[in-house]
């Protein structure tokens, strides 16, 4: 087997020879189209006939790359897929977020020389193609021979992928011709398509490629030798290559972060290639890179070329004006100073720390006096000896299997099962068997340090802010699923290599992995070896620890090297991160530590790895590790006998550590590994020594399953409904705390930042256990709101960088969170609290938001006045009496219904009356708390009242007015003619009139509940076709997300209002069909739902191929309001301060439940009996066997331990709407 390569200026080819057949692949790029072609020959030399089959393979985006690299999984929602038959293509279109977009199309044609032996198949599913835990180095449809599966529409994960068969007779040649391209519309795609349907279609093609790359290097005055100069170029600047960076001593000298450049107009943003020079003959060398620039611009590959005047300052300035003249003269005057253009920068008036700044950010920096640009072009191999190769002693040996001992499953489904009450989710995986969707846990704690793990291994860590200071990278690719954080074993004799997890490395053995609260476990068995990794963080220390034991089951004496393994970022991305990272080994200190000093806000923080061996070889060394095109399942560093030793600047970074351990038959061994980041070396060697012992980590571990048992035991409950039981005793809170609220990351969606809206409703879930999360919470949400009484959207910690825009609700939920959080804790000292308010530039009229970092104003006020001006800044109507919807409400994609300033919100209006039913009795007047809003307040309740009754629109109620008046969520609407919140909250509001609001959900049941389906439509129909403009809502997929599909929080409100309407029997059936575990509880329906059955999801599709399939887990507010819904709501647990207020509405089923409520010292026990198999009623009420009065507990810290029993049954009358802004301000009048 062998290959050969040549680049010329018009195409690129590739010739591979093997077993008798030459494959010759051709690519152009058409002079005519916007379309790139592959022409593959194929000759078969052998003395037999061949059958060949050709399969293309190509991931489509039709997106600026930074979108690609930043959320890929949200913006492949927007792609749909068509196979068009007649000329045997693909096309792809990525439907517009709004009406101002540009569509995108994209088309994929596979055309013959000769007659296909077999029809054309195609796959447009990524997941169908690479199967779970595969890339393309492996794909399932080509190394399992599996047909394709013809799939196209809504994937989720967009490829392009023809498949042909070919016969080829001795001697024979053939031709296909794969052409991939970009129309303007489906139109233009199909005339591609016709197009490029024929093969021949190549020749021409490639006549005017080479044509048009003769003008073009005629028209810049270069040649095709100099072409390939400027080519060589462009492969330093796209791929790191130390050979033409500084040294790795110059380097290690920046200390200044990217805003050191602005001072010079430099922005950092894109590549920085530098020119030296000193002497006014060298100027030629600065035309020729100034037509490289124009050349390479040509080419789509933007840079800024800095050009240094190393001259010392004199009166003639004759070189910087010779530089400037060179400018002028090459045409590309107007690149000057511009982003991507040309930046003439004399040294000697640049700081010498910025100097070094400059050089230590360039992906290329040529000195006139080194000589021509292609002697500095030339590629000279990077000193450094590595070690020798690896030799086995031994052959591979066959050890008998060793059986995992599994605990007893609740609910298992084939996969996966809970253990020990909830506490953890187990999932097995046999030879061969992969979960259909990452299984993952997120771990966070109050250092501001986490991790996210699946059930392959693997995930990414973070430090402080979980988007903007990553310390491994995050994948987000739910398919491959690439590990970047790996533990390798090898046998010392045979050199057998394996991963305690099933990734990278996959063996036939069975893999166990257990996820509990903080912590995940992989127990894996092979090679004569039990393995078993625990990985977990401490309480409140910023460091990862890998606790890896083992035991040698076989009779023999075990020589192992054991390796851990973490790619480095240190920032957002590695691309954009890694050529700055410095490493240092500290032998002394037992190990690595590394720093960024141009990731801005942490560049001074250290991160480091270590691990509790004394002795053990490292490399920080990427591409030593990995090997050129290797892979981590093959790295070449585990075929050489250690690690080279290599740190420093200028690599491509990772962390590696390899120490060697032997055991004895029968002996168990444990091997500690630490990956963390700290404010200071100092600290990060304070921390690295605490945490490198065996017993310390095991103390450290005690403490996280003490923290969360304390934690989720504050509240356990015990119902006929056991799926629920488990969901909210273990599940739940762990979801909300790690992910939401600490993390602010998952595996579909890393964040890092704050919402405003998002945390605030988090935190209602732990008042009852954590109350004190919600009181930081609040006060740091009121911190970040502008003295307008406006608020940020999202922002960033540290900086408090954010969004400024004219959504609607988010600054209602302040006050909102503010009244449920003094009523249920009591707590009315938060109201005086200060905190300051921000200050910034407002809002342009033809802008809807801005990111800016806002200054911390001088004035500062009480919650309670934050509060205060929140309400008042929404106190506006519009023409039908109801509150502006601005850029969005609730639902962020609707962002153009009142884009105008005119647009209505129907369920704003709602949302609205809850917020000051809750909030007016705070602001009563007091000696602490004069105020003169209560009647401003309820006079505007009045108004709104009157306005919500008028949005009534037959059976339902509307849901918005748009900017010119136009109805939305109405019958004589074709797509989104019913929203389920604006009737749920018509019931939460208690505004309603009762028999509308009986309606209003009697018309949800109708047209959103799909039980076949297992889902709650957020509205219906989905947004398409219509004319409605209603936002970036409209580009989803019909189906998908907010686009009509299942949004989980959306979802629990309607089970809330069920609730309060006193219909136990729905709001307990939609509980459970709500609730992940039910989804997930067989094998068919684990295939359909995919996602983790333990954790909350975002969103539930509802568009074929995909009904019922989960979406985004664990980063979700869906998982509080999913706590709220069944503990407050259905079980009817309402704390008011000292007092417990017991209203529950169950199925009339149930004939008994049970919560368990322990305050501080103090336990409540509480039963709940239904001898009548009502919904809803409390005949009586006894503590310790002593009536009660009313349905109100008076609570004490006694510590003692106390008996509730509650009997449901017929009760006092009383309104029927119970409204929630009653049930938050006013708990001595309700029933």
């Amino acid at each position: 087997q062998s290959y050969e390569v040549a680049f010329s200026e018009d195409k690129a080819d590739i010739w591979r020879r093997d077993a008798g057949l030459v494959t010759h692949m051709e690519l152009i790029v058409s002079a005519e189209d916007n379309a790139d072609m592959r022409r593959i020959s194929i000759a078969n030399y052998s003395t037999r006939p061949r059958e060949i089959e050709l399969t293309s393979y190509a991931e489509i985006v039709l997106a600026p790359r930074a979108d690609d690299l930043g959320h890929p999984a949200f913006s492949n929602l927007f792609i749909e897929t068509e196979f068009h038959a007649p000329h045997s293509a693909l096309f792809a279109r990525r439907r517009p977020r709004s009406s101002q977009d540009v569509p995108r199309w994209a088309l994929h044609v596979l055309a013959t020389t000769s007659e296909a032996i077999t029809g054309i198949q195609f796959e447009t599913d990524r997941t169908r193609f690479l199967g779970r835990g595969h890339t393309p180095n492996d794909p399932v449809a080509v190394m399992e021979d599996r047909p394709l599966s013809n799939t196209v529409g809504a994937v989720l994960d967009p490829i392009f992928s023809l498949r042909c068969r070919v016969r080829l007779q001795p001697n024979e040649t053939t031709q296909i011709v794969f052409t991939t391209g970009v129309a303007e519309s489906r139109e233009h795609a199909v005339a591609l398509a016709e197009k490029y349907r024929d093969a021949n279609i190549f020749e021409r093609e490639s006549r005017l490629a080479w044509t048009r790359a003769q003008v073009e290097m005629t028209h810049l005055h270069i040649d095709p030798n100099e072409a390939h100069l400027f080519q060589r170029l462009a492969g330093r600047i796209l791929y790191e290559d130390p050979s033409l960076r500084p040294g790795p001593h110059v380097l290690a000298l920046n200390k200044l972060t990217q805003s050191g450049l602005w001072a010079h107009g430099i922005s950092g943003d894109l590549p920085i290639v530098i020119l030296r020079l000193d002497r006014e003959e060298d100027v030629s060398m600065a035309r020729q890179l100034l037509r490289g620039h124009q050349y390479l611009r040509s080419k789509g590959l933007q840079f800024d070329f800095v050009i240094l005047n190393d001259h010392p300052t004199d009166y003639l300035q004759s070189l910087q004006d010779a530089l400037q003249m060179a400018v002028r003269t090459s045409g590309a005057q107007g690149l000057l100073d511009q982003p991507g253009g040309i930046f003439i920068r004399r040294s000697d008036t640049m700081p010498e720390e910025e100097r070094i700044l400059l050089h230590a950010v360039a992906r290329v920096v040529i000195v006139s006096e080194r000589g021509s640009l292609e002697d500095q072009l030339v590629r000279r191999p990077i000193e450094g000896i590595l070690p020798a190769l690896f030799q086995p002693r031994l052959a591979s040996q066959t050890y008998p299997e060793t059986a995992f001992e599994l605990p007893k499953l609740s609910f298992f489904n084939g996969l996966g099962g809970f253990a020990h009450g909830g506490r953890e989710y187990v999932i097995v995986l046999g030879e061969g068997q992969w979960a259909p969707a990452p299984w993952s846990n997120v771990i966070a704690n109050s250092a501001d340090f986490g991790f996210l793990i699946t059930e392959n291994g693997g995930g990414f860590t973070w430090s402080t802010n979980s988007h903007e200071n990553r310390l491994t990278p995050w994948s987000n690719d739910a398919v491959s699923d690439p590990p970047s954080e790996i533990i390798y074993l090898r046998d010392e004799d045979s050199g057998a290599t394996w991963t305690p997890t099933p990734l990278p490395i996959r063996e036939t053995q069975s893999y166990l992995i257990r996820h509990g609260q903080g912590y995940t476990v992989f127990e894996h068995a092979s090679h004569g070896l039990s393995q078993e990794l625990l990985v977990f963080a401490p309480l409140d220390a910023p460091v990862k620890i890998s606790l890896l034991r083992l035991r040698n089951r076989s009779a023999h004496r075990r020589r192992l090297s054991v390796t851990s393994y973490q790619e480095l970022v240190l920032g957002v991305g590695r691309e954009t991160s890694g050529p700055h990272v410095v490493t240092d080994l500290e032998e002394q200190e037992g190990a690595i530590f590394a720093r960024n000093s141009y990731n801005n806000e942490f560049a001074n923080r250290v991160a480091w790895v270590g691990t509790s061996e004394p002795r053990f070889t490292m490399t920080c060394d990427r591409t030593e590790f990995i090997g050129r095109n290797g892979s981590l399942a093959q790295p070449a560093a585990l075929r050489r006998v250690g690690l080279s030793g290599r740190d420093g600047a200028g690599l491509d970074p990772c962390l590696a550590i390899q120490a060697s351990i032997e055991l004895a038959p029968g002996e168990a061994r444990e091997v500690v590994f630490l990956l963390g980041e700290a404010e200071t070396i100092a600290t990060a060697r304070e921390i690295n020594a605490r945490f490198r012992s065996v017993a310390a980590v095991n103390k450290a571990f005690e403490g996280v399953l003490g923290f969360w048992d304390q934690l989720l035991g504050a509240i356990e409950i015990k119902t006929p409904d056991a799926s629920m039981d488990t969901l909210v005793n273990r599940w739940l809170l762990c979801q909300t705390l790690s992910s939401r609220v600490r993390g602010r990351s998952a595996f579909y969606q890393s964040s890092g930042a704050f919402g405003f809206r998002d945390q605030l409703q988090d935190v209602m879930a732990l008042v009852y256990s954590r109350p004190e999360v919600a009181r930081e919470q609040i006060l740091r949400a009121a911190a970040r709101q502008f003295k307008e009484g406006d608020v940020l959207h999202w922002w960033h910690e540290p900086t408090g960088r954010g969004v400024r825009t004219r959504f609607s609700d988010d600054l209602l939920w302040l006050p909102y969170v503010v009244s449920f959080y003094v009523n249920a804790t009591g707590d009315e000292s938060i109201l005086e609290e200060t905190a300051p308010f921000i200050e910034g530039p407002l809002l342009e009229s033809d802008k809807a938001e801005n990111y800016l970092q806002p200054e911390v104003s001088r004035e500062s006020a009480s919650v309670l006045e934050h509060c205060a001006r929140a309400i008042d800044r929404s106190l506006g109507l519009g023409e039908h009496g109801l509150p502006l919807m601005g850029s969005g409400d609730w639902n962020d994609g609707m962002n153009r219904v009142g884009i105008e300033g005119k647009g209505e919100s129907v369920w704003l209006g709602w949302f609205l009356c809850t917020v000051l039913n809750a909030f007016a009795p705070l602001c009563e007047e007091s000696e602490t708390r004069p105020s003169g809003r209560v009647q401003s307040y309820r006079r505007h309740l009045e108004k709104l009242k009157k306005g919500l009754q008028d949005a009534w629109d037959g059976d339902w109620y509307k849901r918005a007015y748009f900017d010119d008046g136009t109805p939305l969520g109405s019958a004589q609407n074709d797509e989104c003619r019913i929203d389920s919140i604006a009737q749920t909250w018509a019931v939460m509001s208690g505004v309603a009139e009762p028999h509308r609001a009986a309606r209003a959900m009697a018309a949800v049941e109708e047209y959103l509940i799909r039980r076949g389906d297992g889902l709650i439509g957020l509205f219906a129909p989905p947004f398409d076709k219509s004319k409605l403009d209603p936002g970036y809502v409209k580009g989803y997929v019909p189906g998908v997300r907010e686009n009509g599909g299942q949004y989980t929080h959306a979802a629990l409100w309607t089970v809330i209002a069920f609730a309060m309407l006193g219909d136990g029997d729905r709001a307990g059936e939609l509980f459970g069909l709500l609730n992940p575990i039910n989804h997930a509880s067989t094998r068919a329906g684990l295939h359909k739902y995919k996602v983790e059955p333990y954790v909350a999801a975002a969103d539930v599709y509802a568009v074929p191929p995909h009904t019922g399939r989960g979406g985004w887990t664990w980063y979700t507010g869906s998982a509080g309001w999913m706590y709220r819904a069944a503990l407050e709501y259905i079980l009817g647990f309402k704390l008011q301060g000292d007092r417990l207020r017991l209203d529950p509405c169950i199925p009339r089923f149930w004939r008994e439940f049970e919560i368990t409520y322990r305050r501080g010292d103090t336990t409540y026990r509480i039963t709940v009996e239904n001898p009548h198999s009502l919904n809803r009623g409390v005949a009586s009420v006894s503590l310790d066997g002593v009536a009660q009065s009313a349905d109100v507990v008076l609570l004490s810290n006694d510590g003692l331990t106390h008996d509730v029993r509650l009997v449901i049954g017929e009760k006092t009358p009383v309104d029927e709407l119970e409204p929630i802004a009653s049930e938050v301000a006013q708990p001595e009048e309700a029933h």
